[in-house]
């Protein structure tokens, strides 16, 4: 792994020479289709929850959007791909949710956004026709990459076609030294030999620890930066 000058970032190469830099925010910027790629956002996840009577934290859309800005204005994007789980659940259609995603999409008019639907997409319904969101099933090629929402079993992988997804909403439990050692749980992308797992992106989302496979190398996502686990 090299260090990017530019926001710390670091860079893995798949099939066919693609570099894709690992952003500590939790998304992939891809420079060959100048696009950058999420996944989970699980937009109105919070509101969904209040809706059932649960006390859960305020602003959590506004958060995840707010880290949605700070990229595209780093990054030269020309194109925002999601890859599954864009809204949470019928409940994300709330007024004041629909209303962030409105003011957002406003900030960002000229950029091209897509869908790869998810489970719970399925369950949450298209995204309002005017945040102007294309939405496509999994799995989706473009570019040479073959994405998805659910990552794709052994015997599913594609020869000479790279995949990346979601879903899984990885994370790495860091240890120190000794009995009493602190442990740390961060967000990671995972990538394997022909496909890559990308950290769920939304400021309100659980995690699964995974830790690395036979042939797999993990990137864990702390702070402003994104470092390789031994």
């Amino acid at each position: 792994m090299e260090n990017s000058a530019k926001n710390k970032a670091d860079y893995v190469v798949i099939h066919g020479g693609e570099r894709l830099h690992l952003l500590p925010e939790r998304a992939i910027w891809w420079p060959a289709q100048q696009t950058l790629l999420v996944a989970d956002m699980h937009i109105g996840k919070a509101a969904t929850f209040r809706s059932l009577g649960q006390p859960v934290p305020q602003g959590t859309t506004s958060e995840t959007l707010a880290r949605l800005d700070t990229l595209l204005a780093t990054w030269p994007v020309r194109q925002l791909i999601c890859l599954g789980d864009f809204l949470h659940a019928r409940a994300a259609h709330a007024p004041q949710t629909l209303a962030a995603l409105q003011k957002w999409r406003t900030r960002h008019p000229k950029l091209v956004c897509l869908l790869v639907r998810g489970n719970h997409d399925a369950h949450a319904g298209e995204p309002p026709p005017d945040l102007e969101i294309k939405t496509v099933d999994e799995a989706h090629s473009i570019g040479g990459l073959l994405l998805c929402h659910i990552p794709l079993t052994a015997k599913n992988l594609i020869k000479n076609q790279y995949s990346l997804a979601g879903h899984v909403h990885p994370a790495h439990v860091l240890r120190g030294k000794g009995r009493r050692a602190d442990k740390l749980r961060l967000p990671c992308f995972v990538f394997s030999e022909q496909q890559g797992i990308l950290p769920a992106f939304g400021a309100f989302t659980g995690h699964h620890t995974v830790a690395a496979q036979g042939g797999e190398a993990l990137y864990v996502c702390g702070g402003d930066q994104v470092w390789a686990v031994p």
